[in-house]
């Protein structure tokens, strides 16, 4: 890809110690995939984990920064081409929200697998790419981001007004 088009793919494990996704995205090998798809810049937050990304790519065309936390990675995901997060809700929605393309990586050192059955729902209706931080280059390689449908949040107005009749408050 030429014209110096800065296409960023930004990583977020949130608040968690997410080392095994945060491992998988500083390989060469994952590096090489992003750069093979037109990615230019890899940034990683990196939660509470104790791996710390390398410095520099062996492929110096790939720029990599990494930090631990931020008051608000909303910024992140406006200036990302790709997003690649772990499985919680909040990172999920605010994503997908923003209308950004996204790989949601299950971590499955986690007892509840409730995240697991999000990001399999969502990806069953394209909205999104699901990975295990093992399937995660696959994931990569083998992704069309043409084939996402954007997510469009449900009607809450229904929800609530079955609510308040149910606890017998008026219904507008």
């Amino acid at each position: 890809m030429g014209g110096g088009e800065k296409r960023v793919v930004f990583v977020t494990v949130g608040t968690t110690c997410f080392d095994a996704l945060v491992k998988v995205v500083d390989s060469e090998e994952v590096k090489r995939a992003l750069l093979q798809k037109g990615y230019t810049h890899l940034v990683i937050q990196m939660g509470r984990g104790t791996y710390v990304p390398a410095e520099a790519s062996g492929n110096s065309d790939l720029q990599v920064e990494h930090f631990t936390f931020s008051p608000s990675i909303a910024d992140y995901i406006r200036e990302a081409s790709l997003v690649i997060s772990h499985a919680g809700s909040g990172s999920i929605f605010e994503t997908l929200r923003l209308g950004k393309p996204l790989i949601v990586v299950v971590n499955e050192d986690l007892m509840d697998n409730h995240q697991s059955e999000l990001a399999d729902e969502l990806a069953e209706r394209n909205h999104l790419f699901c990975a295990h931080p093992q399937t995660l280059l696959e994931t990569i390689e083998a992704m069309d981001l043409n084939v996402l449908q954007p997510y469009t949040p449900g009607e809450a107005k229904p929800v609530v007004a079955l609510i308040n009749k149910f606890l017998g408050f008026p219904v507008s």
